[in-house]
């Protein structure tokens, strides 16, 4: 089972690849066949096997011998690898489907975020019909939990939203939105107070080290993503051990 999730992970980060490189571009991901990204040639069953294929070709396109970024293999991999700890955490049942479900998503979003500092609406449209349809026939939580998730990570953001004045972008609202249905209220606390600890820590040794000025644009959502993703995996065992701590003191 662990070899059948590494490898379903590795062909489904190949598939990620295709919508991280095809929806900001506004181009189906289901009704073109694979291309190069740089001469558009048709791409052959031996060009697409995750990872092998990129090291088989040197890194390069086999008709047009430019090279290609290796952010695809490591889109890939990491999807192979939180596929295997997902599996790890959760076993073999349907919430692994949906938790696998979920990160697909996140990566995604990560990835065309990083990128081109916007999140698609598609995406965080299918990741809140996606959580309302799970609450529907598989609910870990009660509905006020969900709901107040849902009010807390896109209501939170939308007020620093305003208070700077445009200080956070309608993506990053609307994604805490809806990933607080999958959430509940103190997991997307958890998961909010992750991604700002993640980004301002990012964000100093980038501008320690003169990657970025001060004024310069961050993308959130990747931070977001990340905050999210250790947050349902161990979001519980963090709170868990915060109490007893607080307890102490």
């Amino acid at each position: 089972m662990l070899i059948f999730m590494i490898l379903s992970g590795l062909l489904v980060g190949s598939f990620l690849n295709v919508c991280i490189h095809r929806i900001p571009r506004g181009e189906s991901v289901v009704f073109y066949s694979s291309y190069c990204p740089f001469c558009k040639h048709d791409l052959d069953a031996f060009d697409l096997v995750p990872v092998f294929s990129y090291l088989f070709n040197g890194g390069k396109c086999r008709h047009c011998k430019t090279f290609i970024s290796p952010m695809y293999v490591l889109v890939e991999l990491i999807t192979s690898v939180i596929f295997v700890i997902t599996f790890i955490n959760l076993g073999c049942s349907t919430f692994l489907v949906k938790y696998l479900l979920f990160y697909s998503l996140l990566i995604i979003i990560f990835f065309i975020d990083l990128e081109h500092k916007i999140i698609p609406n598609k995406l965080v449209i299918f990741l809140l019909i996606c959580g309302v349809f799970w609450q529907l026939f598989l609910p870990e939580r009660s509905w006020w939990e969900s709901i107040g998730g849902a009010l807390l990570g896109g209501g939170f953001l939308l007020l620093i939203a305003v208070i700077s004045g445009g200080g956070m972008g309608g993506g990053d609202i609307k994604l805490m939105f809806a990933a607080g249905l999958y959430l509940g209220t103190a997991l997307t606390g958890l998961a909010l107070f992750l991604s700002f600890l993640g980004g301002a820590g990012v964000g100093l040794i980038l501008l320690t080290f003169g990657f970025k000025k001060r004024k310069d644009y961050i993308p959130f959502g990747p931070f977001l993503t990340l905050g999210i993703f250790i947050t349902v995996l161990w979001g519980n065992c963090i709170l868990e051990i915060y109490m007893r701590w607080a307890w102490l003191y």
